[in-house]
């Protein structure tokens, strides 16, 4: 029993990590009313909050290389804890900004990239895959919990008290670090590349950021956009600059290494062709389960008027099927190998989309979206069973602080990215569908019309139809006719972007098949004798 006390630790952690983004998730509807804010406001802080995280992700772990993995995992639970007490207390948006996406976001990239090193340094064999089954499968509590307990706190006291609870759990993980073994000083410590973590957080954030704004900005022709790059919308020009210097950062990395200088990551690493295939099927599985995570929680509480406890329960099915897959990734092991996992929980997510697609509608047909949402869950732990472990096991024991860098990289670029490029696609489809509907609606009247596609190009926020309806009452010009076909059209609008943002989710997980090749063909070694590292 003794030799699973780090894991108590460090699982404790991995849950706390991805406890309070399921909590924002549910609480967005709360969140825009307490900070008299839009939603598009929200999702950019939970935006923030993942890229703060991917960006700084690759700085943690060679940070832990460092200073030692132990020490820097304590720092950045220290770091995580002072965001969780600010974001309690927050005033403002720029402040909760500010508590959970900044420095939240900082005190997990410490942490992280420490946690998938010290798990594989002190589980070995097919201990370390049950330890990485565990990881999963409480990743996957903490989006269990996440929505049903920030849903019942948000409904009846306030979701301030989430963040303030983290708090205590820091605190009695802090209390246990005991348990967690030590690991040995480096023979000679690497030193900090601050022109790689510069070009690579700017990188990151630049491409995000353009992605995120597509819906306002429009990708190729101007929509609302801050300025204008020849004419067109400068969210490709946005993306392109990310990719520069994200390119930039690369040749720089090369250069550093042919100098014999420690580089922020061995680009050699990307020639481990196991190592890239997880890399590539973590993006793509936190890229989707992001995407719908934050569209999924507008569809019940903007469309269909639940509130943040009965949001959690409807997300309950997703979250206790994900747990169950999760934990028993040792088990699937004893039947197939990773490579086999993994593209059943790919296809199973296909189906699972499909399925939420049709169950998608003007009236929650509450059967058919449990379904959805508990086969959403089987193949999202199916993948999370599989990919830490992975990731981890393709590399040497010298490599895991970094492997375990790229790893939280690509699962929280793919967050971003998910929440950002999802969320475009959401209301982005909103816009064309409002404009296209009120176009071909005979109730409206031409003038009525090109009113509303002039309000629409300059931006359309995703809110309840009752506020439409309001909205267009305290317009005498509008007669009421008129406006009852506009609330029609939005409400209709509403599901057709909806389903469109939940499409692209299948599009993406369809694609996340072809990179899946190179995972392990083959079973494990049935060997149970695992025993605590003592170099990590």
């Amino acid at each position: 029993m003794n030799r699973w006390k780090p894991l108590v630790v460090l699982g404790t952690a991995q849950f706390l990590m991805v406890l309070d983004a399921s909590v924002m998730n549910v609480s967005i509807s709360q969140l825009v009313e307490d900070f008299d804010t839009e939603v598009t406001a929200i999702q950019a802080v939970i935006t923030l909050y993942t890229l703060v995280m991917a960006a700084f992700m690759l700085t943690g772990g060679r940070i832990g290389d460092m200073f030692g993995r132990r020490r820097v995992f304590v720092v950045g639970l220290m770091v995580y804890a002072v965001g969780s007490g600010l974001t309690a207390v927050a005033p403002t948006v720029g402040v909760l900004a500010l508590g959970w996406s900044v420095i939240e976001g900082l005190g997990a990239a410490l942490v992280l990239p420490a946690l998938a090193a010290l798990v594989a340094g002190s589980y070995h064999g097919r201990d370390r895959a049950v330890a990485y089954g565990v990881i999963g499968g409480l990743a996957g509590a903490g989006i269990a919990v996440g929505p049903l307990l920030g849903g019942w706190v948000t409904t009846y006291l306030t979701w301030r008290l989430v963040f303030a609870g983290e708090v205590v759990l820091v605190v009695l993980i802090l209390f246990l670090m005991g348990w967690v073994p030590g690991q040995a000083p480096p023979d000679r410590r690497p030193r900090l590349d601050v022109p790689g973590v510069v070009l690579s957080a700017a990188g990151l954030a630049v491409m995000v950021l353009a992605v995120l704004q597509s819906g306002t900005w429009g990708w190729v022709k101007p929509r609302n956009p801050p300025f204008t790059v020849l004419g067109f919308a400068p969210t490709l020009f946005a993306v392109a600059l990310g990719g520069a210097l994200i390119y930039a950062f690369c040749v720089h990395e090369r250069r550093r290494e042919d100098k014999g200088l420690d580089p922020l990551v061995s680009l050699a690493l990307f020639d481990n062709r196991t190592l890239r295939a997880g890399l590539v099927t973590l993006f793509n599985q936190n890229t989707v389960l992001l995407g719908l995570f934050f569209v999924i929680p507008l569809y019940l509480q903007v469309v269909q008027g639940l509130d943040a406890f009965e949001t959690g329960l409807r997300l309950l099915p997703v979250s206790v099927t994900m747990l169950a897959a999760s934990m028993s990734g040792s088990l699937l092991l004893r039947f197939a190998s990773p490579r086999t996992i993994a593209r059943t929980g790919l296809l199973v997510l296909v189906a699972a989309t499909l399925w939420l697609i049709a169950a998608i509608g003007p009236e929650l047909r509450g059967g058919s979206f449990a379904g959805a949402m508990a086969l959403l869950g089987a193949g999202m732990g199916m993948l999370a069973s599989q990919l830490g472990n992975t990731v981890q096991s393709s590399v040497r024991q010298e490599e895991r602080s970094e492997a375990g860098g790229l790893q939280y990289t690509a699962q929280n670029l793919g967050s971003s990215v998910g929440t950002a490029l999802i969320g475009a696609i959401l209301i982005g489809a909103l816009a064309s569908s409002v404009t296209t509907r009120i176009e071909d609606d005979p109730r409206v009247s031409a003038a009525v019309a090109e009113q509303t596609a002039v309000r629409v190009e300059a931006g359309v926020s995703f809110v309840p139809a009752d506020d439409v309806a309001t909205a267009l009452a305290a317009r005498p010009e509008v007669p009421p006719q008129e406006a009852s076909a506009l609330v029609e059209s939005y409400r209709d609008a509403q599901i057709d972007g909806l389903k469109a943002a939940v499409l692209a989710c299948t599009g993406i997980t369809a694609g996340a098949l072809l990179f899946t090749r190179r995972l392990p063909s083959a079973r494990p070694p049935t060997d149970t004798r695992g025993a605590p590292g003592t170099g990590e």
